[in-house]
């Protein structure tokens, strides 16, 4: 019992990672990108071949997977950011798709279908975060995550959260006020992409093992769930929305159902909570948060 509850608690933290990113796009933006499972899987392959093949310590592996995954989100961002809504959608939903196929067919690179096996562990100070007792893994992971909601819940105070607020509001009307629309949103999308990259270098060497098979449709499907369920344009929401995700998915282990529940199930429940939430609370459990205007824009007696 306590294993399945670390394990969640893990996975939580990992999955939240890329909902903070997909929050930034979907949430702030409006964008509705699909395409968070494959910036996962770079992230996880960029960290599993700079350990394994070329042998790099697994720290230096962050950055260069948060950079990689963080320039394909600069490469998939540029040409689709003239699309909106369900063509949006299609278009990062096939650079996901495309990534995965890469993935099982570059023999030479990552060894296909098979993946790549014998990921070496984290180490700190020359001790070992081994994955198998998880409660170090743990902390580790969650320094990530609380790393990563600070970060961004000052992005979203700052001058850049407030322009990506106008462009998701009213883009025309942004534009018109001096906004660069486009640059904002490829930054989005870059960012978004970034810290999903780092979430899929935890997931490399938690699992010390990946395999294409991982990066489905169904990762992204999953990703914005947790945003849509926690309240897009809330970072506390949607880590909220992570670990409710996770528990539902593992609930059928932890009461002993996993044989009686097909695995197909999980599906069927991720589109229900994606209808449900928009039909009945369409702002989420927690909602979008509220941000008032900065102070410094009003002076005493209601001049500006």
């Amino acid at each position: 019992m306590l294993n399945f509850v670390l394990l969640i608690l893990i996975y939580t933290g990992i999955y939240a990672l890329m909902a903070i990113g997909q929050n930034l796009i979907t949430g702030y933006v409006g964008l509705l990108s699909l395409t968070q499972a494959g910036f996962f899987a770079i992230g996880s392959y960029a960290t599993a071949i700079l350990t394994v093949t070329f042998g790099w310590n697994f720290w230096l592996t962050i950055p260069a997977a948060a950079i990689l995954a963080g320039f394909f989100g600069l490469l998939i961002g540029l040409p689709t950011l003239r699309l909106k809504g369900d063509y949006l959608a299609i278009a990062t939903l096939g650079f996901g798709e495309i990534v995965r196929n890469i993935l099982n067919n570059w023999d030479s690179l990552t060894n296909g279908p098979m993946g790549i096996q014998r990921i070496p562990m984290a180490t700190i100070f020359g001790m070992r975060i081994n994955p198998y007792t998880k409660y170090s893994f743990l902390v580790m992971v969650w320094i990530f995550v609380i790393v990563a909601y600070i970060l961004f819940e000052r992005l979203a105070k700052s001058r850049m959260g407030r322009a990506l607020e106008a462009v998701r509001e009213d883009e025309i009307a942004a534009s018109s006020m001096g906004i660069n629309t486009t640059s904002y949103k490829v930054w989005a999308f870059v960012l978004g992409a970034s810290v999903a990259g780092v979430a899929g270098s935890l997931q490399a060497v938690f699992i010390l093992s990946v395999t294409p098979g991982v990066f489905t449709f169904m990762v992204s499907i999953m990703v914005l769930c947790m945003v849509v369920l926690g309240g897009m344009g809330n970072f506390k929401a949607v880590i909220l929305g992570a670990f409710l995700i996770q528990f539902v998915s593992y609930f059928p282990q932890l009461v002993g159902l996993s044989n009686v529940i097909p695995p197909q199930f999980k599906q069927v429940l991720f589109g229900f909570i994606l209808v449900s939430m928009m039909i009945w609370r369409p702002q989420g459990i927690l909602g979008r948060e509220q941000r008032s205007a900065p102070k410094k824009l009003f002076r005493r007696g209601g001049r500006s």
